[in-house]
């Protein structure tokens, strides 16, 4: 928990001194192993090179018929001590079961080893440190074997060694700190942008959503703040739409609900049953106007951006919404002397889509063509498919619709004719739900008369 409320400056630095304090550490852990095997390592070249010059001597001695006692032994080690520093050197020897010992070590057995001719290996007393070769020399000829000892005191190597290491790490210390206080400097002013930022957001009033402008900052602040102008713009266009839609009711409520009030206290003011009935017709003609009219516009701010986010979708079959609202639809076609007719060349169509809206969509395109179409017309809604679309066409052979209106028809409350009971939302409704679906709409000619009302809906949003 601490660490998640620690700053962003903070955690970088700490990620990235804790790093170099770590290799700094492993950097003198290995320069001071590796100091101490070539310390060794030059310490076993010494002690073997007075073991061959010892051996050598005695042999010589052995040679020239002098007799191999300990005190020989002790004479010639004591010489050849004496060539480096003797103070540093000890000697152990045995031979014919004498010794002649020099040595703050232990001497060892008084019988000959079995040992291997000749070891080496580290050894403590008294928290003095040695290193020690031990050699054992075979008979041979006219000398006896001997084992010897020779013992070199570490102490000073690694007194220099530890002096060696803290005059390293004094130097390293102060870079470290150095590269600290770098590392942090930069970082801070790395982080002024963010700091800007953050307080562009925070003086910022709740009713400016004008995008943010960082000049100069980095290509990741640059990305940030480019998403948050993305934010900001799609919020002041999900606003702008609530503002219209709020204006949009008002100003189509406030008519045909003015209409059912001058109805009402017309009737409240009339004597006569057929009067007063005919008022009623009115009042439930106004009534009825404005009930659609509600409920266009509650599916058209379903449909709109965001709202389906909310609205689970569910794998479907098209062609069976399609076959199934055609023949709901047929009894009111039938009544306004309209042939409606369903062809499907597809048996089955499935995608992934919210069905209330779908259904919504085909009912107000086929409802607009029986609406506006003559009497005595046909409308035709087919479903077709091409290796990556849907394609459903309601096709009427009605007078049609001009180019230069085509594009308008899809704008809200636009109505070609002011006659009839349509508030202008149907084929703006259609449009949010098929884009609301990644698909398309438009409006084309029919051969030889009418208008074809084509929706392309992708297959990507198959799910089978």
């Amino acid at each position: 928990m601490l660490l998640t409320k620690r700053s962003l400056q903070r955690r970088i630095v700490l990620w990235t001194v804790l790093p170099l304090l770590a290799l700094w550490l492993a950097a003198a852990a290995v320069i001071y192993f590796v100091s101490f095997h070539y310390l060794t390592d030059n310490n076993d070249a010494t002690l073997a090179r007075f073991q061959i010059e010892l051996t050598k001597t005695l042999q010589q001695d052995v040679q020239q018929g002098n007799e191999l006692t300990a005190g020989l032994i002790r004479q010639r080690t004591t010489q050849l001590l004496a060539l480096s520093q003797p103070e540093h050197f000890h000697f152990a020897a045995l031979i014919d079961h004498q010794q002649a010992i020099n040595t703050p070590l232990q001497a060892f057995d008084s019988h000959p080893s079995a040992q291997a001719q000749q070891r080496l290996f580290d050894h403590s007393v008294q928290h003095h440190a040695y290193r020690v070769l031990h050699a054992n020399i075979p008979p041979s000829g006219q000398h006896p074997g001997w084992q010897i000892e020779i013992a070199k005191s570490l102490d000073s190597q690694i007194d220099a060694l530890h002096a060696f290491m803290l005059r390293i790490a004094l130097p390293l210390i102060a870079i470290l700190l150095l590269i600290s206080i770098l590392i942090w400097y930069g970082i801070k002013n790395s982080l002024k942008p963010l700091l800007t930022l953050k307080q562009m957001v925070e003086t910022r009033q709740p009713q400016d959503l004008s995008p943010l402008v960082l000049p100069n900052a980095p290509e990741e602040l640059e990305a940030l703040s480019s998403a948050l102008n993305q934010l900001l713009t799609s919020t002041e266009e999900s606003m702008n739409r609530q503002r219209r839609f709020i204006a949009d009711a008002a100003h189509q409520l406030r008519t045909p609900l003015a209409g059912l009030k001058s109805q009402t206290e017309l009737a409240m003011r009339e004597n006569s049953p057929e009067g007063l009935r005919e008022r009623l017709n009115m009042v439930h003609t106004s009534a009825t106007r404005s009930i659609h009219l509600v409920n266009q516009l509650l599916t058209l701010a379903r449909s709109e951006p965001g709202s389906l986010n909310g609205i689970p979708k569910v794998k479907m079959d098209l062609a069976r919404i399609i076959r199934d609202l055609t023949s709901e639809l047929v009894p009111r076609a039938l009544a306004a002397r309209i042939d409606l007719g369903c062809d499907c060349l597809v048996n089955e169509a499935w995608i992934e889509g919210n069905s209330a809206l779908l259904r919504e969509l085909f009912i107000n395109l086929v409802e607009n063509a029986i609406k506006y179409i003559p009497r005595d017309g046909s409308v035709t809604v087919r479903l077709t498919e091409t290796p990556t679309q849907y394609v459903v066409d309601v096709e009427d052979n009605g007078p049609g619709i001009p180019d230069a209106d085509k594009q308008r028809v899809f704008e809200r409350f636009f109505r070609r004719e002011q006659t009839g009971n349509g508030c202008g939302l149907g084929m703006a409704i259609v449009k949010e739900i098929v884009e609301r679906h990644d698909g398309t709409v438009e409006l084309l000619d029919a051969d030889p008369s009418g208008l074809i009302v084509q929706v392309v809906l992708p297959k990507n949003l198959i799910n089978s």
